[in-house]
Protein backbone atom coordinates (compact mmCIF):
# COMPACT_ATOMS: atom_id res chain seq x y z
CA UNK A 1 0.00 0.00 0.00
CA UNK A 2 1.08 3.39 -0.77
CA UNK A 3 0.53 6.24 1.52
CA UNK A 4 0.19 9.91 0.94
CA UNK A 5 1.29 12.84 2.74
CA UNK A 6 -2.14 12.56 4.98
CA UNK A 7 -1.40 8.66 5.15
CA UNK A 8 -4.59 7.80 2.73
CA UNK A 9 -3.93 4.80 0.45
CA UNK A 10 -2.86 6.59 -2.68
CA UNK A 11 -2.92 3.50 -4.64
CA UNK A 12 -6.27 4.18 -6.25
CA UNK A 13 -4.83 7.52 -7.38
CA UNK A 14 -1.69 6.37 -8.78
CA UNK A 15 -0.70 7.10 -12.64
CA UNK A 16 0.08 4.94 -14.99
CA UNK A 17 3.85 3.82 -15.14
CA UNK A 18 4.39 4.83 -12.42
CA UNK A 19 3.27 8.89 -13.33
CA UNK A 20 2.29 10.97 -9.86
CA UNK A 21 -1.31 10.72 -8.67
CA UNK A 22 -3.55 13.17 -10.79
CA UNK A 23 -4.02 16.25 -8.94
CA UNK A 24 -7.58 16.78 -7.89
CA UNK A 25 -7.44 20.85 -7.09
CA UNK A 26 -7.22 21.32 -11.09
CA UNK A 27 -10.83 20.21 -11.52
CA UNK A 28 -11.77 22.48 -8.74
CA UNK A 29 -10.79 25.79 -10.55
CA UNK A 30 -13.43 28.34 -11.54
CA UNK A 31 -12.48 30.38 -14.27
CA UNK A 32 -10.98 33.66 -13.23
CA UNK A 33 -9.87 36.76 -14.28
CA UNK A 34 -6.87 37.84 -14.05
CA UNK A 35 -5.04 40.74 -12.66
CA UNK A 36 -2.88 43.26 -13.89
CA UNK A 37 0.88 41.78 -15.15
CA UNK A 38 2.83 43.08 -12.30
CA UNK A 39 3.55 42.14 -8.27
CA UNK A 40 1.82 44.65 -6.11
CA UNK A 41 3.82 43.66 -3.37
CA UNK A 42 7.45 43.91 -5.65
CA UNK A 43 6.10 46.95 -6.54
CA UNK A 44 5.22 48.66 -3.40
CA UNK A 45 8.98 47.43 -1.95
CA UNK A 46 10.76 48.61 -5.35
CA UNK A 47 11.65 45.37 -5.62
CA UNK A 48 11.70 43.29 -9.24
CA UNK A 49 10.67 40.27 -9.86
CA UNK A 50 12.10 37.30 -12.73
CA UNK A 51 8.73 35.34 -13.32
CA UNK A 52 5.32 35.91 -12.03
CA UNK A 53 2.73 33.69 -11.13
CA UNK A 54 -1.18 34.09 -11.02
CA UNK A 55 -3.36 32.73 -8.58
CA UNK A 56 -5.84 29.76 -10.80
CA UNK A 57 -8.49 30.55 -7.63
CA UNK A 58 -9.00 34.02 -7.88
CA UNK A 59 -6.65 35.66 -10.74
CA UNK A 60 -4.27 37.34 -8.11
CA UNK A 61 -0.68 37.60 -9.92
CA UNK A 62 2.56 38.04 -7.78
CA UNK A 63 6.13 37.18 -7.84
CA UNK A 64 7.37 33.39 -7.82
CA UNK A 65 9.91 32.08 -5.59
CA UNK A 66 12.73 32.41 -7.59
CA UNK A 67 12.13 36.53 -6.95
CA UNK A 68 13.31 38.15 -4.25
CA UNK A 69 9.65 38.46 -2.75
CA UNK A 70 8.05 34.78 -3.11
CA UNK A 71 5.05 36.48 -3.16
CA UNK A 72 2.96 33.92 -5.00
CA UNK A 73 3.88 31.24 -2.29
CA UNK A 74 2.62 33.91 0.43
CA UNK A 75 -0.29 34.32 -1.06
CA UNK A 76 -0.75 30.35 -1.18
CA UNK A 77 -0.19 30.17 2.73
CA UNK A 78 -2.56 33.38 3.39
CA UNK A 79 -5.60 31.59 1.55
CA UNK A 80 -4.84 28.08 0.97
CA UNK A 81 -5.87 28.45 -2.81
CA UNK A 82 -3.78 25.46 -4.59
CA UNK A 83 -2.78 25.72 -7.97
CA UNK A 84 -0.82 28.81 -9.55
CA UNK A 85 0.15 29.30 -13.34
CA UNK A 86 3.05 31.17 -15.28
CA UNK A 87 2.02 34.15 -16.68
CA UNK A 88 2.80 34.22 -19.93
CA UNK A 89 1.58 33.64 -23.32
CA UNK A 90 1.02 30.18 -24.28
CA UNK A 91 1.98 28.97 -20.96
CA UNK A 92 1.13 25.82 -19.65
CA UNK A 93 3.10 24.96 -16.16
CA UNK A 94 0.93 24.58 -13.32
CA UNK A 95 2.13 24.30 -9.66
CA UNK A 96 0.10 22.66 -6.92
CA UNK A 97 1.50 24.25 -3.53
CA UNK A 98 -0.46 21.49 -1.53
CA UNK A 99 1.41 18.62 -3.34
CA UNK A 100 4.46 20.40 -4.36
CA UNK A 101 4.60 19.50 -7.53
CA UNK A 102 3.81 20.63 -10.93
CA UNK A 103 0.21 19.32 -12.42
Amino acid sequence: MTLDAQGMDATDRAGLNGQAPRCDHIDQLPTVRYGPPECKECLALGQTWTRLLVCLTCGWVACSDDSQGGHAKAHYQETDHPVAATLGPRSTWRWCYVHWRTV
